[in-house]
């Protein structure tokens, strides 16, 4: 069996378009659903014994971050197999089963442990989700000027897996990570791994399992073949100092980029 594990943030009609596009697009897999909610409302739970009874709720009054909320929800599940989803993406007809099917493949013949699907922005252009691991020298690129010049943007490129035309991608193929608002990992491989490190309030969480996932010689899988579209922003056009110290995303992203860089002796490796 499969277990949704589906983490909610402060956005209930969000979250109703999510667990209502489940239910219709998925035909071959047997599932239960857990939503886990953060700072949790009666608006939310009123919703789900109205519209999705059969959902099981796991509520925190405070703001749990997403690697604490995540790790409830596997705590909780039942299944062999975890999907982890945002409340804002939408899964197309028949991507939940198209992922499962090509990861049972993946498990069986590559030692997968984790994969995740192509995702679409709203207006339906690619979002990229997969990707190398950071360097530290990313991170500047991505937040400065720098990554306009030519170092910077062949330096981004191979964090985007440029090489690998990734956009145009028609088969699973190996990634470093993979963004953390679709992913079907096995239980046998959390239970080898662990969950997700709860040191990371927001960001990094997902690159850090990944890495963890690879370290224990369990390999992360992109699936061009299950689509989901995923309502995250794409990114601002702002970019420099003042980009760090008045927007709080970006203040969120630096903080867990050095932990998580800290955590690893500022050693980067690739698998791909």
């Amino acid at each position: 069996m499969l277990s949704v594990i589906v983490v909610h943030y402060k956005n209930p009609d969000a979250l109703a378009r999510c667990l209502a596009s489940l239910e219709m697009t998925i035909h071959e897999t047997p599932y239960e659903l857990i939503v886990v909610e953060s700072m949790s409302t009666g608006t939310t739970e009123a919703m789900l014994a109205e519209r999705f009874p059969k959902a099981r709720r796991i509520s925190f009054e405070e703001n749990t971050g997403y690697a604490k909320a995540v790790n409830a929800g596997i705590a909780s599940a039942k299944g062999t197999y975890l999907l982890i989803l945002n409340y804002d993406v939408i899964a197309s007809d028949g991507a939940v089963d198209a992922l499962m099917r090509d990861f049972l493949v993946l498990e069986r013949t590559r030692r997968a442990g984790m994969a995740g699907p192509r995702q679409t922005h709203r207006d339906g252009t690619f979002q990229p989700t997969a990707f190398r691991f950071y360097t530290p020298l990313t991170i500047v690129y991505r937040r400065t000027f720098l990554g306009a010049l030519p170092m910077g943007r062949r330096a981004l490129g191979r964090f985007f897996l440029d090489d690998k035309n990734i956009e145009r991608a028609a088969a699973p193929m190996p990634v470093d990570w993979l963004m953390g608002s679709v992913l079907l990992v096995s239980r046998k491989a959390v239970e080898a791994v662990g969950g997700m490190d709860e040191r990371f309030f927001m960001y990094f969480e997902d690159v850090d399992w990944a890495r963890r996932f690879w370290e224990n010689g369990l390999g992360v899988f992109y699936v061009p073949g299950a689509h989901f579209e995923h309502a995250h922003g794409k990114g601002s056009g702002k970019k420099g100092i003042a980009d760090a110290l008045f927007r709080p995303l970006a203040r969120a992203h630096i903080k867990s980029g050095l932990l998580y860089f800290l955590k690893y002796r500022f050693r980067t490796t690739h698998y791909v």
